[in-house]
């Protein structure tokens, strides 16, 4: 199925691509000294990456938002009263805070403030509410909540269940609370506005900014939770200098270029990798409260906007939309994020004139990542520290150990499972919950006593340390003694004519060995999942994919259900699978030797699971 978009990368093409990198080689050597610091003793971190740029550049724009810009200078004594408004309510180093902001100015001042305090931001998932924010709250068990007039609600509802003092609850004006001293609306009832309050306070920076050093924590980022209740990742300040001293040099911004982003910046892409790399450039960051495919490029046009941060489906919305006048002769000419498919890869490279694409991987609580530093296609790059891949039994779900109990490293062109070596150099911080933790972390692995991150991502080996992402641990499954992997099946059912969205996971059918492949789809506008487009539905899938790797089973979904950052929510999709009695969708199969799909009522499930039908 990987063939297409299968590109080994050898020692030609590796010798190839060493040129581009000579113009940005000054900079990518000052940058690795940022990255690859560990002097424990000495002030590091957000904050001190902050206080280089103002020194550098501090009348450039350092925000675009809606009709609002923000200097560098500006935004560094915003910041500023606001640290010391936060060190007069007795908050001290290592103090966490929680913060509830959609994308606007006033969550890039509360980080900058936290890390001029020492304090921790624990970035609130803005759809989270209910019992998940309840959860989420309890994890990091913050001294203070500043939440936005936009996600008051969610608090309300939940407030007498969450553990934080009346008096700790601060909410901040949906409006430009920049130049506007006094707020737009009335404070919600048992809440202190902070907007006004902060105008008060000295624009001088406090002493605490220079308290700072690598292993502090910086940041609580939540995992999306599409696999249970969310955990909470520690982020320390050594973690953002990795990111500022290696994407941030590589990326090679400068002070007239301006990256869009409408990632929420509850996310690790967006508020570390993306405002890392603008920092490092002294250039601009302009924002959005959330992705919008038909506003995206007039934004990018009004910005001026020369680069843009995505996660992969954000890219295939994009490529999905009709040609626009606004996105022609656009000024962008490189991106930077993850998960841009294969399948895409190239014609979204050619439709948008865009000449870098900086694909990286790497989860927020990973000890390893990967850049695509040279620019390859249909790779996430490479990785300078050490990492393995072994070999994955998808059937059990677990790493193969031989005899002696250890793992086997997989050969070139292969895929397994992705781990990274635990060291000095390559910590491991884990979670706020330390049981989780060790779930992560793998032992005994190629030798006694050695240890590793396990990432839970099946990865293919393509040579010269560079990989090329395949799926998550439990996607992938086998069916009829073949490796099917769930990211391939939905990018290709994806294309298909009449098709919007697919989601794809094994189910078990009773009686057989391993998981038949099944697909959730919504369909285009206008069209009608009638026979004539089942027919022409199960003619593309045999052509494009193997027997083993084709839908048997098909739910037809209104909408998907995504996170914050796109990604599916397949647990209960899993749980439900083609039992007609769990949801009132439809659901269809493919019968063995038919030509058309069949609907699944009861009697239908039971024959299924009866085997009645030799699939």
């Amino acid at each position: 199925m990987t063939s297409q978009h299968l590109e080994l990368i050898t020692l030609p093409k590796m010798l190839g691509r060493l040129p581009s990198l000579i113009s940005k080689l000054p900079k990518i050597v000052r940058g690795l000294r940022y990255a690859t610091n560990e002097d424990t003793d000495v002030h590091t971190g957000l904050g001190f990456t902050f206080a280089k740029v103002i020194k550098s550049n501090p009348s450039g724009i350092a925000i675009k938002y809606e009709d609002l810009q923000l200097t560098y200078q500006q935004l560094d004594e915003w910041s500023n009263q606001l640290a010391n408004y936060l060190q007069s309510l007795g908050l001290i180093k290592g103090d966490v805070i929680g913060v509830a902001l959609e994308n606007r100015p006033e969550m890039l001042c509360a980080c900058l403030a936290a890390a001029k305090t020492g304090t921790v931001v624990a970035l609130i998932n803005t759809s989270q509410t209910g019992k998940v924010l309840i959860h989420s709250v309890s994890l990091v068990k913050p001294k203070i909540l500043i939440i936005g007039a936009e996600l008051t609600a969610a608090f309300q509802d939940v407030r007498s269940e969450l553990d934080v003092p009346e008096e700790c609850y601060f909410w901040w004006d949906d409006s430009d609370t920049f130049n506007h001293k006094t707020d737009t609306q009335p404070t919600p009832s048992g809440m202190m506005s902070i907007g006004p309050a902060i105008h008060e306070h000295s624009k001088h920076c406090p002493d605490t900014s220079k308290n700072v050093f690598l292993k502090d924590p910086l940041f609580y980022l939540f995992t999306s939770g599409t696999t249970g209740m969310p955990k909470a990742v520690i982020v320390n300040h050594g973690r953002w200098m990795k990111a500022y001293g290696f994407f941030g040099h590589f990326f090679n911004l400068n002070k007239h270029d301006t990256l869009y982003v409408t990632l929420p910046l509850y996310h690790a892409t967006a508020m570390i990798v993306c405002w890392s790399c603008v920092i490092a450039g002294g250039g601009s960051f302009a924002l959005q409260r959330k992705f919008s495919a038909s506003s995206f490029w007039s934004d990018i046009k009004k910005f001026e906007a020369t680069s843009f941060g995505y996660v992969g489906e954000l890219c295939r919305y994009l490529i999905d939309t009709p040609l626009c006048e606004h996105e022609k002769n656009n000024r962008i000419t490189k991106v930077i994020g993850n998960g841009l498919r294969p399948s895409i890869w190239k014609d979204f490279k050619t439709r948008f004139g865009i000449k870098e694409v900086l694909e990286i991987y790497g989860a927020s609580e990973s000890n390893i990542g990967f850049s695509n530093l040279l620019n390859f296609d249909n790779t996430v790059g490479l990785c300078p520290v050490p990492f393995k891949i072994v070999a994955y039994d998808q059937e059990t779900d677990q790493p193969i150990r031989d005899k002696e109990g250890f793992m086997t490293l997989i050969g070139r062109g292969e895929m397994g499972l992705l781990l990274g070596e635990i060291n000095d150099k390559t910590p491991f911080d884990g979670y706020t919950d330390k049981d989780k933790t060790q779930e992560k972390i793998l032992k005994d692995v190629f030798m006694k006593g050695d240890a590793y991150f396990n990432t839970g991502d099946i990865m293919r080996d393509i040579g010269y340390r560079h990989t090329q992402f395949v799926d998550r641990v439990g996607d992938t499954f086998r069916w009829k003694g073949e490796n099917v992997s769930t990211t391939e099946v939905e990018s290709i059912i994806a294309d298909l004519s009449g098709i919007s969205e697919a989601i794809v996971y094994g189910v078990e059918i009773i009686g057989t060995n391993g998981r038949a492949c099944m697909a959730a789809i919504t369909l285009e506008d206008s069209v009608i999942f009638n026979e004539a487009f089942q027919i022409d539905f199960l003619l593309a899938l045999s052509k494009y994919l193997p027997s083993y790797a084709q839908p048997l089973f098909v739910r037809e979904l209104k909408t998907i259900e995504t996170t914050g950052t796109f990604k599916y929510k397949k647990n209960s999709l899993k749980d439900i699978a083609f039992n007609p009695v769990k949801t009132e969708d439809e659901l269809w199969v493919h019968l063995p030797k038919d030509h058309k799909l069949t609907r699944i009522d009861t009697s239908e499930y039971e024959r299924i699971q009866n085997n009645y039908y030799r699939f």
